[in-house]
């Protein structure tokens, strides 16, 4: 269970750090030569492993984008542990009621199987479309292509105006001895009625949740001996509450110059 949370605010910097520099030099080096162990993929999903051989996008921890490196690598804790880092989103999509839109990621995933999570969490790609930094406009993309992927909700009922950046978490989490997270996070909110098809071969279980029904939610999960996803813990004790009592406010919440740091201790 995680005790107590830890935040720390990485500012943008003129000159990069020697461990961020060390971390960006492996991985300008995975881009032409990724460190790549043997690992065994018959055991997973063959749809999953397919999706292990896209081109995430590697990031110094100012998010500066340094080049691309399979989605298999990026998550390879062996990398992780080397200083690997890679931009990804998550949204949160709230309806009408100000319910949150929750998902249950499918037994098939390879990182975090069968947790709950937000809404939908995944990677921009090694693409020009994605790639794109004004406005956040390539995450923004990324993330109607997962929400349609996971979800099976149109991109005409998310355009990118619609989609909020506000801001954005580094944070480092193992889900087994092999694979992991270590990831420059947009969080990404979205404020509307949608029609939704979930996925089987992502989603597991969706279902909407109040702000006040949330926490006997979460409880309830940890009494079934369920654990929600780290990232989607590390955004709920330090920001969401505070958002979701602000859906119709939320341009004081915008910034997009600061990087929170969350490390999660765990016991």
């Amino acid at each position: 269970m995680i005790r107590s949370v830890m935040r720390q605010v990485l500012l943008p910097q003129g000159n990069i750090s020697k461990k961020g520099m060390a971390a960006a030099n492996l991985a300008r080096a995975a881009t032409t030569k990724p460190a790549s162990k043997a690992v065994n993929l018959e055991q997973f999903d063959p749809t999953q492993v397919q999706l292990l051989e896209e081109q995430c996008i590697l990031v110094d921890e100012q998010d500066r984008a340094l080049g691309s490196c399979s989605k298999k690598d990026c998550h390879l804790m062996e990398n992780i542990n080397k200083g690997f880092l890679h931009r990804a989103f998550s949204v949160f999509l709230f309806n009408s009621k100000n319910e949150l839109l929750l998902q249950q990621r499918s037994d098939a995933k390879i990182t975090f199987p069968g947790r709950f999570t937000n809404t939908c969490c995944s990677h921009p790609l090694h693409v020009p479309d994605e790639l794109e930094e004004a406005n956040a406009l390539g995450v923004k993309r990324a993330a109607q292509r997962r929400l349609f992927i996971e979800l099976g909700i149109d991109p005409k009922e998310t355009p990118v105006d619609e989609i909020r950046y506000l801001t954005r978490i580094l944070y480092k989490a193992p889900s087994d001895s092999t694979w992991g997270e270590n990831e420059v996070d947009y969080i990404l909110f979205v404020h509307k009625d949608v029609a939704i098809k979930p996925n089987p071969n992502e989603v597991k279980e969706s279902l909407y949740i109040s702000r006040k029904d949330i926490s006997d939610f979460i409880s309830s999960l940890e009494v079934q001996g369920q654990v929600i996803t780290p990232w989607f813990k590390l955004v709920l004790e330090n920001f969401l509450f505070d958002w979701w009592d602000n859906l119709h406010d939320l341009k004081k919440f915008e910034d997009h110059a600061t990087i929170h740091r969350l490390t999660a201790k765990t016991s």
